[in-house]
């Protein structure tokens, strides 16, 4: 394999973003139930498979589009809000590094809104960062020998579930920086910060960012990331591009739709004030109930928790769930998340004390 010798951007355009990943054929694991064994039981890390991606159902891509229409003010306001406070934390050119794959669309975003609204210079590049193994440091090493400054890059995310990846990007960067004498800042970016552990976010409630719901039609036609024996010491993290969707592609779109709306809002009434918000508040309340789901659930591995919606929604398109827990079953914010739990028989419990609007538990397939 070779890397950075032509210029990948998915389904998007080319000055949209360029994606730091390696495309290659993976067959996916069909055996899902299989796949959450390997995974558990040590035998392979998530990052070496790909479940199968299809094209959402009729039903399904009707809730999509009613989240889109419910939610996409209030995901087009945060997107300038965090455009405003990037445009405030960073001087001179801005290199935006957005997490693939669900920072993408909003890295997407937030370049236009960047570079339109706040008059900054603006690159953007989607790198894979992967739990247990960090970021993708051929790609950083990749960024900085284009000539972007280490102190321009902002990595960028969609959400915060438990606040894993905005740990595993602190802790990994810092080496990176260690190894290589750099100083790259390895705080996250997101439009909403459940875990309280982002550097910066536009908000911290667990609303329905629409690009959630959906997996490669939204996000560039690109998969999530792959680390495997296939990926060379030297290559850039892999990915499957699915050509196959590409009439069913909404990735353009979409990012292009939410740029017009922040652009309306920014004209008439200006870039909305950045709220604070409370993350130690945060972090505790995420801890609090992790805590407490254990304990109540018999888990022992926190990891089969996923917190908030954006998770939840993982979860159920590409694990092997074991239950969903909703806050209210009439919140619009959910109906998607009730509809898969349907199709795929999964039982739900609503806990109206929940403190996010839903929660996925992972099935055990190992025993003890």
């Amino acid at each position: 394999m070779t890397q950075g010798t032509q210029h990948f951007s998915g389904s998007y355009r080319q000055e949209d973003v360029e994606f730091l990943l390696t495309p290659m054929a993976l067959e996916p694991i069909l055996d899902l139930a299989e796949k959450e064994r390997l995974i558990q039981s040590g035998q392979r890390h998530y990052s070496e498979m790909l479940s199968p991606e299809s094209l959402p159902s009729p039903a399904y891509l009707a809730l999509f589009q009613s989240a889109f229409a419910a939610n996409r003010l209030q995901m087009a306001r945060d997107c300038l809000r965090l455009a405003a406070l990037i445009a405030a934390r960073r001087t001179g050119p801005i290199t935006l590094v957005s997490l693939a794959r669900a920072g993408t669309p909003v890295g997407v975003i937030l370049g236009h809104l960047l570079r339109q609204v706040f008059q900054r210079e603006c690159s953007h590049y989607s790198v894979s960062i992967i739990r247990d193994r960090g970021i993708d440091a051929n790609a950083l090493k990749h960024i900085l020998a284009q000539g972007h400054a280490a102190e321009s890059i902002v990595f960028v995310d969609g959400w915060t579930g438990k606040g894993v990846i905005s740990r595993e990007l602190r802790q990994t960067v810092h080496d990176f920086n260690a190894a290589n004498g750099t100083a790259i800042d390895g705080g996250l970016f997101v439009l909403s910060d459940l875990a309280g552990t982002a550097a910066c976010a536009a908000s911290s409630g667990d609303y329905l960012i629409p690009s959630s719901i959906l997996n490669a039609t939204v996000s560039g036609l690109v998969s999530r990331s792959v680390l495997n024996e296939a990926i060379g010491p030297d290559d850039f993290h892999g990915c499957v591009y699915y050509a196959q969707f590409e009439q069913h592609d909404q990735s353009r779109a979409f990012a292009d739709g939410l740029v017009a709306d922040a652009m309306a809002i920014a004209a008439s009434s200006g870039i909305p004030l950045a709220e604070a918000s409370d993350a130690p508040a945060m972090a505790a309340r995420s801890q609090a109930y992790m805590a407490a789901a254990q304990q109540e659930y018999g888990i022992s591995d926190i990891n089969l928790i996923k917190p908030g919606i954006g998770e939840a929604t993982r979860v159920l398109l590409r694990r092997v769930p074991e239950r969903l827990i909703v806050r209210d079953t009439n919140a619009p914010d959910v109906a998607h998340l009730l509809l898969l739990a349907q199709e795929k028989a999964i039982p739900v419990t609503v806990e109206p004390a929940l403190p996010y609007q839903a929660v996925a538990l992972i099935r055990s397939a190992v025993d003890g």
